[in-house]
């Protein structure tokens, strides 16, 4: 029954129609400018429509212009650098004072030769096996504010392999140069820009 709701209405069209996304979009390439340096994010735009296609209209708004790195998690395997807005940031607090509603998008995550599932996260290894991208260094997710949905705003990069967090986060692009940068990153540091290379 659910796999029955999945593919015949919680698709990736309806998700893109109920959040107003524009989801069938061509920039799959996006350079950060940071305080340290270019990092260059290629987005997977065929297999995770609904996040990237947030995640460029966020982009497009310069919700991240000027953002700090606000969390910077070392774990024994891999760290975690995370950007956007979070309710500890004096912006968002003012924002959701004058009744700003936090946006969430639905979990996205997709097996090879399967359509994207929303709200699902994967547990077999077996079907992790079937994953169409894993956590690797300089991997790009989305945050998660439970088990079925991302932040709208916030994400993280990671700079290990990361098997744990293989289908549990919305996993839509990875860096492709620029990892030396991605190395330096503190919570100090800031993107002083995000922009479409075409």
């Amino acid at each position: 029954m659910g796999s029955c709701r999945i593919n015949n209405i919680e698709n990736s069209k309806f998700y893109c129609d109920k959040l107003n996304l524009i989801c069938d979009n061509k920039e799959s390439l996006v350079v950060f400018h940071t305080s340290k340096g270019i990092i260059e994010v290629q987005l997977f735009v065929d297999s995770n429509p609904v996040t990237t296609a947030n995640f460029i209209s966020n982009v497009r708004k310069n919700l991240y212009l000027n953002k700090n790195f606000y969390k910077i998690i070392n774990f024994p395997d891999t760290k975690i650098i995370h950007l956007g807005h979070n309710l500890s940031d004096s912006f968002e607090k003012i924002i959701v004072k004058n009744s700003f509603t936090r946006k969430k998008i639905p979990l996205e995550i997709k097996l090879k030769n399967k359509e994207p599932m929303y709200g699902i996260q994967i547990f077999d290894p077996a079907e992790i096996q079937k994953l169409q991208n894993n956590f690797e260094k300089g991997s790009l997710s989305m945050v998660k504010v439970d088990d079925k949905n991302s932040s709208s705003t916030e994400l993280f990069f990671t700079l290990n392999k990361s098997p744990v967090f293989d289908g549990r986060y919305s996993l839509f692009g990875k860096v492709v140069k620029g990892f030396e940068i991605l190395d330096k990153i503190n919570k100090n540091d800031f993107v002083k820009k995000i922009e479409f290379a075409y």
